[in-house]
């Protein structure tokens, strides 16, 4: 008899946005409506399934998914940009000295990969990931936009290291 034992119930982690679902699909499982939940879940997968065409490149479905694709690629490296901006210019300001004469500036010299990348806060490997992914233009746009001092970044290939570009 030890066998007729229901097993355990296992815990399973959720994306937060489906936390109410799952409680929702709990609460009508405690209730004995499993088997017609699966039956209405499976009659609304089929027929959901058996409305796309997704085997021609050409089909509606594609064509729509890859335009939602586009636009939330474009609204991440919007939200992207506004993160690095902010972590930057959220800073407290610092305050005017109140000696007479202006300290010089420090001239930026060019350097390797691992001394620019905490500088953006990255690692040296992703570094190299986005300046692979970007054109030159939208790499020296995006290193401006992280570097705390709002300066753009170049490679050289030539010496391996990373220019300041004024």
């Amino acid at each position: 008899m030890a066998d007729d034992k229901t097993p355990p119930s296992e815990m399973i982690r959720v994306p937060t946005a489906l936390i109410p679902v799952v409680r929702e699909l709990s609460k009508l499982h405690r209730e004995g409506h499993t088997i017609a939940l699966l039956q209405g879940l499976e009659e609304l997968i089929s027929g959901f399934d058996s409305n796309i065409d997704i085997d021609t490149p050409s089909s509606k479905s594609v064509l729509q998914l890859e335009k939602k694709l586009d636009v939330m690629t474009k609204k991440l490296e919007l939200i992207e940009r506004a993160i690095s901006s902010t972590r930057y210019n959220s800073q407290p300001k610092q305050r005017r000295q109140a000696y007479p004469y202006q300290q010089p500036q420090v001239e930026l010299l060019a350097l390797p990969a691992q001394n620019l990348a905490p500088r953006l806060g990255l690692t040296p490997s992703s570094l190299a990931t986005e300046r692979e992914n970007k054109s030159d233009k939208e790499f020296l746009r995006w290193t401006r936009n992280r570097d705390p001092r709002g300066i753009a970044w170049e490679w050289n290939a030539k010496d391996g290291l990373y220019h300041p570009v004024k």
